[in-house]
Parts: C-alpha cells; sequence; structure tokens
C-alpha cells in the first residue's frame, strides 16, 4: 500500500529528505496492522492475517523538512523461533513503534522484553522509539491502566500515547509523527558526529605533513 504524499514547501524541495525505517512491533493481536492502515489511509479494517509482514512507504514534512517514511508491520511476536528474524528487523530499522492493548496484560508486560532485545543489539544510545497503547476503546474491559504506560515509559526513557485504531483519533498520527522527529534527531546527531571525526582526521594528517615539511 502506498501512503499518500504531503505536499512539499520550498525549503523541503530544495533539501535532502531524512529516511525513516520504522519497526511497528508488539505481541500478536493488539493491534498493529489497524494503526498502521488507519495512520496511512484513514479507514478501519476489522480483520488481518496475523502471519503477514507488510512494509508501506509514506512521505509527510515536519518542521519544514520531508521525511521519506517506510513502515514494517511485523507479524507474530518475539519468541515464537523467531529470533533471527526479528534481528534482522531490529538491524534493518531506525526507530521502533512497541504497541500493546490496554486489554491484555501480557502484551504490555512484553514491551520491556521487546526494549531489552532493542538494546542488546542496537545498543541503548542508538535506539528511537515510542510507546504506544492500543484500544483504549474497550474501557471496560480495560486492565493496564494509563498510569501504569505512563510509568513505564517513563523507565523505558521514551514518549508514550494511547488510543484507538478503531477510533481513528489523532493520536497514531501524533506517535508515529513523534517517533520521525526521534529518528531526525539523531540523525543529525550522528552526521555532526561524523563531520566533526573526518575534520579531526584532516587536521591531523596536516599536521604530520607540516612536521615532515620542517623537520
Amino acid at each position: 500500500m502506498q501512503g499518500s504524499k504531503s505536499k512539499m514547501n520550498r525549503r523541503g524541495s530544495d533539501c535532502k529528505a531524512t529516511e525513516a525505517k520504522l519497526v511497528v512491533s508488539g505481541k500478536m493481536g493488539v493491534g498493529k496492522s489497524a494503526l498502521v492502515v488507519r495512520y496511512l489511509t484513514k479507514r478501519f479494517i476489522w480483520e488481518y492475517d496475523p502471519t503477514l509482514e507488510s512494509t508501506y512507504r509514506h512521505q509527510i514534512t515536519i518542521e519544514d523538512d520531508v521525511i521519506n517514511m517506510e513502515i514494517l508491520d511485523t507479524a507474530g511476536q518475539l519468541g515464537e523461533d523467531s529470533t533471527n528474524q526479528w534481528e534482522g528487523h531490529v538491524r534493518w530499522g531506525d526507530g521502533f513503534l512497541l504497541v500493546y492493548s490496554v486489554d491484555d496484560r501480557e502484551s504490555f508486560e512484553n514491551i520491556a522484553q521487546l526494549k531489552n532485545f532493542l538494546d542488546d543489539i542496537k545498543k541503548p544510545r542508538n535506539v528511537s522509539m515510542v510507546m504506544m497503547a492500543n484500544k483504549t476503546d474497550l474501557e471496560r474491559e480495560r486492565i493496564v491502566s494509563t498510569e501504569e504506560g505512563e510509568k513505564l515509559a517513563q523507565d523505558l526513557a521514551c514518549a508514550y500515547y494511547e488510543g484507538s485504531a478503531l477510533l481513528g483519533d489523532g493520536v497514531i498520527s501524533e506517535a508515529l509523527e513523534e517517533l520521525c522527529r526521534e529518528v531526525r534527531r539523531r540523525k543529525m546527531m550522528e552526521g555532526k558526529q561524523r563531520r566533526r571525526s573526518s575534520s579531526q582526521q584532516v587536521k591531523q594528517v596536516f599536521n604530520r605533513v607540516l612536521t615532515k615539511i620542517y623537520s
């Protein structure tokens, strides 16, 4: 499915777009596919094949910068004889949307396990992630409170959102776009570090040349 493209402004059309590879992860049945499809199409679909993985492309503009999003909607869950596949997803991704359902405590407890897996592969300083609680429309069946979600997000040092793919509130957009901002900030910092390192290497070579000339 191809996401619609946001209109570029003058600055966005002149600058190189930021590539953001986003991985949507969580226990089977928490509504990952419904969230992604709602974000891209503004529609809610009731049934999905939980064994299928899909990749979507979408372009947005954030603070005058163009972001080319590639969203991987993962199938299954960590621990279902899929460690190698998950490791590939983690190495591929720039940012991670970790999803649980408010009516499923196991899916909530799975978030910390996912974060540990990300940290083991990416290292904590390289992980850009956002936590999303889905199915807030099921208030009567709710098991995980907002306070619990906020506390876990605080412990994991990430942004927290809760909403409903069924209701289609704007929280889904906010969560994914905040994740894009996190990816963009980290890439900008990495770019500055690379340029600083390159500049230092040039200076070292130049100093060695001068030393040889005047020695």
